[in-house]
């Protein structure tokens, strides 16, 4: 180690992770990974923190670099440049002591000449970069594509200046991290003519999901992916099954390409290959197993550079680090404040969710960062891409969108440090920030969900939930399951919060109005796989917000009017006096004039559930007559994917006399029941619920309701089957909650408001229950049952 210490140059293959304060995090992990054997890694050296130490020490550079910075407002951007000039031509005026210059070019010409290759990449590694709380991602400079001795020397000294860069100085100030007590090693490492690259998190920076690794790709060097200068492919692996769960693939029309006589250039894409993707599945998969190896080895979720040569062929890991945001230590969700729900009409951009947070401001359109004096804290920042030099403006920006860039370019990595709301990549989805977005407007920023709101956040939806249902760990567990009914899913992050043990009735009606078009419609436009990409994202992010606890959809339940008044939707639906007896539920989703729409509702749930991995995400079809209907829809899904297993339930809605009375025949097919104790209390006793005049017939609590109910429970628990309810009566009455777990219901499901409430009705009785018990008489009523 004492050896190491006083070195000026080690090869790879001497260092190992342990040697941090000597090399650096990025050539330490550089070295680690040479030693592991297992990662391909192209061959190199690294200077050290010693040889550093001793350029400022024979340069007496310390004492005026600090001065500099003493008398420097760094919040001011014109003088934090200025100063990071005078800086910057301290060390470019400096020598290198002999000795230190020849060990360079020895070292250079050896490796040349085992490698074959005259081209290097010459790499920034600072001693405090690359750790797990603190990532200094694109602080320090890197060259490439370097060749000659003078050439080596001189970008060493380059990033020796680099370390203080005005991006550099300024997040070291806000880190509070001593100028100097920070080093800079350089890796000097064979330079690949990447003909793919990219960036690999064993994690997903945007939501913290570690099941996940997520590889982003593009053609040529990976600079265009760190700068944004294009959105790269996207692909998401899961990690348990080593199985592709997602896709992602972009316009990827740029590539920076090495030049044999040095340097590199900027080329345009082939149209055809720009929109391919860029790495086979097999790649993919072969580079999630080093992330895989890597993960295990660190025992810590990483951020890995890759890249594949154009000799080759092959994968080489270029350089791979802790990831700062999501790893153990810093866990713990948003740092913003959330706001009331902005109103999902006004949705005028759409991007890639890169760090998570709500919040309102002003938005600054900026397109070059010499325009940086005119952001002021808490504004928005709307620009194309950042760059490192842009870390300033970063640090006094309310939140960040971008036209370009993926989950891993510079503007996604720095917002996540710096707990901005960011969304990027916003012309993926067909618009671009900086011409959608007015200079000065008010807008609102869903970081979480990627989308913008024209305005403020000033409307508050019909599922808000009231602050003080807010769940607490302390909150009252119940035998019987408490869930609730939801059908916005932009409210789904809120009403999750809740004391529920899930979702009970999942409607689908809201997306459907979002989408504003007869399903049918959409299919003959050719447009179905829209509404496929429309449902299952809505459903992922309500799933993924209410994860582990099981979210139960109904299938699509629109009347014919209904339809009717979605565009496209006279064509295909009849006209009918009875709608609510009419062409509905079950009956629809076999008939050859709808199938076609029906399968792609269960194309969107598989989506969720296979490719989002969204294994809580059961189903439940309505308004089924008949068991030969049900039989029939039954055999529709287990077609399309969707059969019964132990991780997917299927759930009848018990709405109908019919599935009362034979509810011994339904339960060959389903897992369980819920009642529909609106349509249900309808139809056994004869009022029409949307009739005024027959309100005063219409009484979930009437004692045919409660006797068919109880029939229910009697007949599904007999079989192992689970019985629910999702109507409006227990949400309005405390007479049916006592009354359903006095009956041994197993969920209640009610409206958001009533879910507290609810839950500690539950308890009372349960308690109660258990005293009667203890005292040798539990209370019933002789009434409910069937003679």
């Amino acid at each position: 180690m004492t050896d190491k210490i006083s070195a000026r140059i080690l090869w790879f293959s001497e260092i190992s992770k342990e040697d941090l304060p000597i090399v650096g995090g990025k050539s330490s992990n550089l070295g680690e990974m040479v030693r592991l054997k297992t990662i391909p890694v192209p061959n190199g050296f690294s200077t050290t923190s010693y040889a550093y130490k001793e350029f400022i020490r024979e340069n007496d550079l310390d004492d005026k670099i600090l001065d500099i910075i003493k008398k420097t407002d760094i919040d001011d951007s014109k003088k934090l440049k200025e100063a990071s000039e005078e800086i910057r031509q301290l060390f470019l005026n400096a020598q290198f002591n002999d000795l230190l210059a020849h060990e360079i070019r020895d070292y250079y010409r050896k490796l040349i000449d085992r490698e074959k290759n005259i081209y290097v990449a010459v790499r920034s590694s600072a001693t405090s970069e690359d750790l797990p709380d603190a990532s200094f991602a694109g602080e320090q400079d890197t060259y490439l594509n370097i060749h000659g001795e003078d050439d080596v020397v001189q970008n060493i000294k380059a990033c020796y200046a680099s370390l203080f860069s005005p991006r550099a100085i300024y997040y070291r100030e806000k880190k509070h991290f001593g100028h100097f007590n920070i080093s800079l090693a350089v890796a000097v490492q064979k330079q690949l003519f990447s003909e793919v690259s990219g960036v690999m998190f064993t994690v997903d920076v945007s939501t913290g999901d570690s099941s996940k690794i997520i590889i982003e790709s593009s053609y040529g060097l990976g600079e265009y992916i760190v700068g944004g200068v294009v959105t790269p492919d996207t692909y998401y692996v899961d990690k348990a099954t080593m199985k592709i769960t997602n896709k992602i693939i972009t316009n990827k029309n740029k590539m920076l390409k090495c030049l044999e006589t040095g340097g590199t250039e900027e080329l345009v894409v082939e149209k055809e290959m720009a929109n391919r993707q860029s790495l086979t599945d097999e790649e993919i998969i072969h580079l999630a197993n080093y992330g895989l190896q890597l993960e295990k080895h660190y025992g810590n979720s990483m951020d890995v550079e890759w890249a594949k040569d154009s000799f080759d062929h092959k994968i080489y890991v270029l350089q791979a680090r802790f990831e700062t945001v999501w790893n153990e230590n810093n866990r713990g969700g948003e740092k913003v404040q959330q706001e009331k729900e902005a109103d999902e009409n006004d949705v005028i951009l759409k991007g890639l969710p890169a760090s998570p947070g709500k919040i309102a401001g002003v938005a600054k359109v900026l397109l070059s960062v010499d325009e940086m004096e005119k952001f002021k804290d808490g504004d928005i920042l709307v620009t194309r891409m950042t760059a490192p030099d842009w870390v300033p403006i970063m640090g006094k920006a309310k939140a960040i969108v971008t036209d370009e860039g993926g989950l891993t370019c510079h503007a996604a990595i720095i917002s996540r440090e710096l707990g901005v709301p960011c969304i990027v990549g916003t012309s993926s989805f067909g618009k671009k920030a900086t011409e959608v977005l007015k200079d000065g407007e008010t807008i609102t920023i869903d970081a979480k969900n990627g989308l913008v709101y024209r305005g403020g956040i000033t409307n508050v939806a019909e599922e808000e939930v009231p602050a003080q249902n807010v769940y607490h760990e302390s909150d009252i567990i119940t035998g019987t399951k408490v869930l609730v009914n939801m059908g916005e899913p932009q409210l789904s992050e809120k009403v999750s919060k809740l004391p529920s043990d899930g979702i009970g009735l999942m409607r689908e009606e809201f997306i459907w109005a979002e989408i504003g078009e007869h399903p049918l419609s959409l299919i003959k436009s050719g447009r179905g796989e829209y509404f496929v990409d429309k449902l299952s994202s809505e459903l992922a992010r309500v799933c993924r917000d209410f994860a582990p606890r099981p979210v139960v959809l109904r299938f699509s339940d629109f009347k014919s009017d209904e339809y009717q008044s979605l565009k496209g939707g006279k064509e295909f639906e009849p006209e009918e006096d009875n709608p609510l007896l009419g062409w509905r539920g079950a009956s629809r989703y076999y008939d050859d004039r709808y199938k076609e729409a029906f399968k792609l509702e269960l194309k969107a749930i598989k989506k969720a559930r296979d490719e989002y991995l969204l294994k809580n995400l059961w189903v439940m079809i309505p308004f089924t007559r008949t068991v030969e209907e049900l039989k029939k829809v039954v055999k529709i899904m287990e077609d399309n994917g969707l059969e019964r297993t132990k991780d997917f339930k299927l759930f009848l809605m018990s709405e109908i006399p019919s599935n009362i009375i034979l509810a011994d025949k339904f339960n060959q097919y389903v897992d369980g029941y819920s009642i529909g104790s609106n349509d249900l209390t309808m139809l056994l006793l004869g009022s029409d619920r949307n009739n005024g005049k027959m309100s005063s017939m219409f009484d979930e609590r009437d004692l045919a309701i409660k006797r068919a109910i109880r029939y229910l429970i009697k007949i599904a628990h007999r079989d192992g089957k689970i019985v629910s309810i999702c109507g409006q009566a227990p949400s309005q009455y405390d007479e049916i909650v006592d009354f359903l777990v006095r009956s041994g219901i197993d969920d209640i499901s009610v409206n958001p408001d009533a879910v507290t409430h609810v839950r500690k009705m539950v308890a009372s009785v349960e308690k109660r229950i258990q005293l009667e018990a203890a005292l040798g008489k539990v209370q019933t009523d002789p009434d409910w049952d069937l003679p």
